[in-house]
C-alpha cells in the first residue's frame, strides 16, 4: 500500500494517531488529494473524523478553498476570494459547489460572505449527485440554515436524485421544524420520488410521528 492509501485509509478509519505519525513522516501527505480529488482535510470533515480535522488545522497548513468553506475558516475563505471574487462560484475538485460546503457544515458566516460575494445560491453539484446548498442543510438538518438559504433564493421545490425535493429529505430524516419553514417557503406538500414515496409516508415509515401529523393536519396524503 503506498504511503497516501495508507494515510486516506488512517484518516477515513478515524486512527489520528497513525494519522499523525505518517504526516511526520511524511509532511506533504497533508496536501495529497485521494482518486476522487478529496483531500484529507475534507474526507476527516465528510466522515466526521472531528479529531482528525482539528489535527490537520493545528499544523497551519494552507488551506484550498474547498477545505477552508467546509471547515469554517472565514478568514481563508476571505483571504482567497478577495483576490478573485469569480471563486465564491467554484467547485471542490469532487465536484460539490464551495459554497454548498459552507452550508451543509453548518458554516453561517462563510455561507453569507461567498454569497454577498455573487455565490449562486442554487448551484448544483457536478458530480451526478445534484446536491446544492439547500438539500445539504436540510440533510443535515441545520434548519437556520435552511431558512436562511430560502430567504436568499433558494428553490423549495428543487428535485435531484431520484425525484426527492428538499420537503421529502426533511420528513425522512424527521426534521420537522425544516418541514415547517420548507412549507413556509412553497415547497409542494404534494410532492412524491419517483417510486412514489410522499413527505408524510416517508416520516410515517421512519418512525417520525410528529412530521406525519404535522403533514396530515396540513392535507398530506
Amino acid at each position: 500500500m503506498s504511503d497516501i492509501a495508507a494515510f486516506f485509509e488512517a484518516v477515513q478509519s478515524g486512527h489520528p494517531s497513525k494519522v499523525e505519525a505518517l504526516l511526520d513522516a511524511n509532511a506533504s501527505l497533508a496536501k495529497a488529494r485521494n482518486e476522487k480529488g478529496q483531500s484529507a482535510v475534507l474526507v476527516a470533515v465528510y466522515t466526521g473524523r472531528k479529531e482528525i480535522r482539528d489535527l490537520m488545522l493545528a499544523r497551519g497548513i494552507a488551506l484550498e478553498l474547498d477545505e477552508a468553506a467546509a471547515t469554517g475558516q472565514l478568514a481563508r475563505v476571505k483571504q482567497l476570494v478577495d483576490k478573485d471574487p469569480a471563486l465564491a462560484n467554484n467547485f471542490s475538485p469532487d465536484g460539490f459547489p464551495v459554497f454548498a460546503l459552507a452550508a451543509v457544515f453548518g458554516h453561517g458566516e462563510v455561507a453569507e460572505y461567498l454569497l454577498a460575494k455573487g455565490a449562486d445560491v442554487n448551484a448544483a453539484a457536478t458530480n451526478g449527485t445534484g446536491y446544492n446548498a439547500l438539500t445539504g442543510a436540510v440533510a443535515s438538518g441545520h434548519a437556520q440554515m435552511a431558512g436562511w438559504l430560502l430567504e436568499n433564493g433558494a428553490n423549495a421545490n428543487y428535485r435531484y436524485g431520484g425525484g426527492y425535493s428538499p420537503l421529502l429529505t426533511a420528513a425522512a430524516n424527521g426534521h420537522l421544524e425544516i418541514v415547517k419553514v420548507l412549507l413556509r417557503h412553497g415547497a409542494d406538500l404534494h410532492v412524491k420520488t419517483n417510486d412514489g414515496k410522499t413527505a408524510r409516508s416517508f416520516a410515517e415509515e421512519r418512525g417520525h410521528a410528529a412530521v406525519a401529523e404535522f403533514l396530515r393536519s396540513r392535507g398530506a396524503a
